[in-house]
This record gives C-alpha cells, structure tokens and sequence, in this order.
C-alpha cells in the first residue's frame, strides 16, 4: 500500500526575537558582572589628604596585610628583591604598595632595602580623600 505524501511549504522561522533575547542576555551579564582592576593582588591602601599623582612609570613592589611581598605581581623574598632592585639601576622611582593593616618596621625595611640599593627616590602609595 503506498501512501501519497503531500508536500506543504515550509513555514519561515523569524529570528529577530531570539536575536533580541541574546542581546538582551549579553547586556544583563556584562552589567552584572564585577570587574577587578588589579587582578591578582587585594591590597587596602591608606589614605592621605596630602597625596600627589606621580606621571613616571614606576618599580612597583606590593607588601600586603599578610607581609607577602611582590615584585610586579610575582610573591619574591627579600633577598630576592634585594637583587633585582640592585640589577635595575638607581634611575627609576620605586612605588611601595602597602596594604593600610601591614605593619609599618615591614614597610621601614622595604624602604631601607630600596635605598641601600641605590634607589633614592622611593614613595608610597596612597588614597586621595
């Protein structure tokens, strides 16, 4: 028994509204979601009524609350950063980022280190009120 078919156009698929859906899915995540402006380190900086924006790039070391020190985003000993500030030369300022809860004789032997190495012009960075 053969049965015959009956061939029926096809019905056309709109997507105009899924593309409306997809953007509007786009526009909701990217509103939602958190942006992290330094990636790797969370530091608490203090604040200063008195701070001055600095216009050189910089050495950047970071100590955090935790006495974690970094160089560049990478965690270096002491004896490490001793080295590497000696081996960039005394030209170029060096920013200390310390977090506002680390202790002040870590920061002091931060800045010791980077003046015994000949950097002689060191800062610290701060919030503007």
């Amino acid at each position: 028994m053969r049965l015959a078919r009956r061939w029926t156009n096809p019905v056309p698929v709109d997507i105009a509204p899924m593309i409306d859906v997809v953007f509007q899915q786009l526009i909701y995540f990217m509103l939602t979601s958190s942006f992290v402006l330094s990636p790797g380190i969370r530091i608490n900086l203090p604040k200063a009524e008195t701070g001055q924006q600095l216009s050189v790039s910089n050495l950047v070391i970071t100590l955090t609350k935790d006495h974690i020190v970094y160089w560049d985003e990478e965690v270096v000993t002491l004896k490490e950063l001793r080295s590497r500030l000696k081996r960039s030369g005394g030209d170029k300022p060096v920013l200390i980022r310390a977090d506002r809860h680390a202790y002040v004789d870590k920061l002091i032997e931060l800045w010791d280190l980077c003046r015994d190495s000949g950097h002689q012009e060191v800062h610290i960075a701060t919030l503007s009120e």
